[in-house]
């Protein structure tokens, strides 16, 4: 048993500042982190085109900005590197391969004991560790693991299907008929790369979503330091109207509520476009509703359309796996993994527990 102060459980971005925090001011702590590396998303799990949807001045860690030579919107490599140099400048050292099983508080002791499968073994025998500690932090995320819905015939689908985190770039479907199940950032995104690739590609919108320019996001930033999160929405929704019309016409619906509304009241963020809308203006990629169900390549959609793809690529998000593991503490926490307070009061549970990196 080893005991420590705080025990960080994820060494994604939010695990990581929070630990170089802890080494400023000289408080002991441990990371744990399930991958072999740390920020794995970033790492193993993005799709290469990717970049920052905001400006750097509101994405950088605490305690050092990006390079002044940095672009505003940074893309993965640089952010990688950015990454690489926080975690050597504080001497933030993670143990990998750690799988947390179990943490619980133990009232009478007054500490959390965090119980830990070790998968670093050179003998490939997976040993158990506890950890004991007085705080807990909570960093493994709201992107914990992909989740793919359970459509009727997916199992014997006859072409290639993966969820987002698998996608790396289009190159291996030039040429093919591709499906892209999701319309938030990385759905649309992953459509744009695709068409970009040479694949035909189509995308399902099921749900209504707000479509904004990053520089469109990047003055709503700016703003939100001064105006109401209502007044921000507003002149957001009306400079976006102005931009796309409307987008009903193609199968893209807007939400009632305003963008920064829904961000900070669930989490669901707005769509940057990169250059998608143009394409399904100009029906370059197809608009397609929801699934209803899979015969072989062939895909029954809900308008009861049916059309034949050769690869089906699922930006269906991802889910917390905080229930898998952590024992207790309903009121932080619900049965899905997700915080049960909104922000601004989101960040603090009893018994020292603290949650960083949900929305």
């Amino acid at each position: 048993m080893e005991e420590t102060v705080v025990i960080i459980v994820g060494a994604g971005p939010a695990g990581l500042a929070t630990s170089a925090c802890l080494n400023r001011l000289s408080i002991p702590n441990i990371v744990l982190e399930r991958e072999d590396c740390y920020a794995s998303l970033w790492k193993k799990r993005s799709y290469d085109r990717l970049k920052l949807h905001l400006p750097k001045q509101f994405c950088h860690l605490p305690y050092m900005d990006f390079p002044p030579n940095a672009p505003t919107y940074v893309p993965r490599k640089g952010f990688i590197y950015y990454l690489d140099n926080y975690v050597s400048h504080f001497g933030i050292t993670p143990r990998y391969l750690r799988s947390v099983d179990s943490a619980i508080y133990d009232l009478d002791a007054e500490k959390w004991q965090i119980v830990v499968k070790n998968m670093a073994t050179t003998d490939n025998v997976i040993e158990t560790e506890v950890y004991t500690s007085r705080f807990l932090v909570v960093a493994s995320g709201e992107n914990s693991q992909g989740t793919i819905p359970d459509i009727d015939g997916l199992d014997s689908y006859g072409g290639e299907y993966i969820h987002s985190n698998q996608y790396e770039n289009g190159r291996k479907f030039r040429g093919k008929d591709v499906l892209v199940v999701g319309c938030g950032n990385s759905g649309m995104e992953i459509a744009y790369d695709l068409w970009n690739w040479g694949a035909n590609t189509s995308i399902v919108v099921r749900n209504p979503v707000h479509v904004l320019t990053k520089e469109m996001v990047k003055m709503a930033m700016i703003m939100l330091q001064y105006l109401p999160c209502k007044a921000v929405d507003k002149i957001t929704v009306a400079i976006s109207k102005l931009k796309y019309w409307k987008l009903s016409k193609y199968g893209i619906q807007r939400p009632k509520k305003g963008p920064f509304h829904l961000k900070e009241t669930s989490g669901r963020s707005p769509v940057i476009d990169v250059g998608t809308i143009s394409k399904i203006k100009s029906e370059e990629i197809k608009v397609l509703p929801g699934m209803k169900c899979i015969r072989d390549k062939d895909i029954v959609f809900t308008n009861g359309e049916t059309v034949q793809f050769d690869a089906i690529i699922f930006a269906t998000g991802y889910k917390s796996t905080v229930r898998n593991w952590l024992k207790g503490s309903y009121e932080t926490f619900d049965k899905e993994g997700m915080l049960r307070k909104s922000f601004p009061y989101h960040w603090k549970g009893r018994n020292g527990i603290y949650n960083v990196g949900f929305s």
